[in-house]
């Protein structure tokens, strides 16, 4: 089995910096896509930025040029740096991995951490 777990939400001022991480462990044979996603009360989830197992990203234009996506192969892990936080950004914040496991390539997705930002 694969397993993600997600650290480094939290609540922050508006103009502060959090830095996420998700590691996934267990049968994880390699790592396709990374990417992390959002979802704000009353909104639909949406994808934040992505990483490829080439190094190529790709960010929403919402946080394009405050947000930085990357990863550590040797660790399973993906993290996203937040700097210049605005309240718009306040949401679940979940990693999704397209690995391949022992059974084959599957989606798995994130416990999800609270990101707050107060103005």
């Amino acid at each position: 089995q694969v397993q993600l777990v997600e650290s480094g939400g939290g609540l922050v001022q508006a103009g502060g910096s959090l830095r996420l991480s998700c590691a996934a462990s267990g049968s994880v044979r390699s790592i396709n896509v990374m990417g992390w996603y959002r979802q704000a009360p009353g909104k639909q989830r949406e994808l934040v930025a992505a990483i490829t197992s080439g190094g190529s990203t790709n960010y929403a234009d919402s946080v394009k040029g405050r947000f930085t996506i990357s990863r550590d192969n040797a660790k399973n892990t993906v993290y996203l740096q937040m700097n210049s936080l605005k309240p718009e950004d306040t949401a679940v914040y979940y990693c999704n991995l397209d690995l391949v496991g022992l059974f084959g390539s599957k989606a798995y997705w994130g416990q999800g951490t609270q990101v707050t930002v107060s103005s």
